[in-house]
C-alpha cells in the first residue's frame, strides 16, 4: 500500500491511487489528525495527485497515438466533440 517513509507505492493503478487520495482527503477534512499526521497525509496526497496526473497523461498520449490515421496525422474529432467547442 504505502512505500518507504509513508509515501504511496509507485505501482498503484489509477483507481487505487485515486481511492487512497480520497481516503487522505476525508481524513484531512475530518479535522481529527494531529499536525504531524495532517502534514504526512497532505504530502502523501500530493504524491498521489502527481501519480494520477502521470497516469492520465499517459492514457491521453496513448489515445492520441491510437487515434492517428495510417499516415500518422491526427484524425478529425467526432462530430459530438465539435459541439463542445
Amino acid at each position: 500500500m504505502s512505500g518507504a517513509a509513508g509515501e504511496p507505492s509507485g505501482e498503484l493503478s489509477f483507481e487505487q491511487a485515486l481511492r487512497q487520495l480520497e481516503e487522505r482527503v476525508q481524513k484531512l477534512e475530518s479535522g481529527d489528525l494531529s499536525l504531524d499526521d495532517a502534514l504526512r497525509h497532505f504530502e502523501e496526497g500530493v504524491a498521489l495527485v502527481r501519480q494520477c496526473h502521470e497516469r492520465l497523461d499517459a492514457a491521453d498520449a496513448r489515445i492520441v497515438t491510437l487515434s492517428r490515421s495510417a499516415d500518422g496525422a491526427p484524425q478529425e474529432r467526432a462530430s459530438q466533440d465539435r459541439n463542445l467547442e
